[in-house]
């Protein structure tokens, strides 16, 4: 007796394109791909392109230093931001500009759908990295050849912890303060080169000041 019951609707795709444990029902893969891709696209900018230009934008004696802290940035970042960044900028409330400080790195979390609900968190968590990593990678454009690099491998994840993530979590986390007020942030106009300009030029201040002073 054959079954009255309708196919599923995507029972006319190749076998390669039918759901299965690593191709959920609920991800896109077109969405998926393209975030990817994106995130690929963000990430090349920053390493090698923003190391390529530091290194050519300064003194020759200055070069080898600058491409260090955009390379160190790109990959303090990434540890930061699996261990507890991200949670912070993307996770449960804790208060209205701050979320639940919690790792991003187990299976069941990284392959559960991200709060889009179109691809996995594991998109998600990359995604928002390259463009954690990026402000940094501006912020170090303004104290080139300046700032000790010692204090840069301090100031990288103290920034990120206490700056990034208030802004990233209040504006870009549905939950966030200003993201539930009605606040747009376009393309990170806000989040990444309103924080990163800001943070940049104290930054820059302060180490001249302090240069002045001793």
């Amino acid at each position: 007796k054959m079954s009255s019951a309708p196919p599923p609707p995507y029972f006319w795709l190749p076998k390669n394109l039918q759901p299965n444990d690593a191709n959920p029902e609920w991800m896109n893969k077109g969405d998926n791909a393209w975030q990817l891709t994106a995130a690929t696209l963000v990430g090349l900018q920053s390493v090698p392109g923003l190391i390529i230009l530091y290194g050519g934008a300064v003194k020759k004696k200055w070069a080898v230093n600058s491409a260090f802290m955009a390379l160190y940035a790109f990959a303090s970042v990434l540890v930061c931001w699996v261990c507890w960044g991200y949670q912070l900028s993307f996770g449960n409330e804790l208060i209205p500009i701050w979320g639940k400080i919690n790792v991003a790195l187990e299976q069941k979390y990284l392959l559960s759908p991200a709060f889009t609900g179109n691809f996995p968190n594991a998109t998600m968590v990359f995604f928002q990295f390259v463009f954690a990593a990026i402000t940094l990678i501006l912020i170090a454009g303004a104290v080139l050849g300046r700032m000790n690099f010692y204090a840069w491998m301090l100031f990288v994840p103290l920034w990120l912890t206490f700056s990034y993530t208030f802004g990233a979590y209040t504006i870009w986390s549905l939950n966030g303060w200003l993201s539930s007020a009605g606040i747009i942030d376009y393309s990170g106009g806000y989040v990444i080169h309103l924080s990163s300009g800001v943070a940049g030029f104290t930054a820059a201040y302060w180490v001249n000041f302090s240069r002045e002073i001793s």
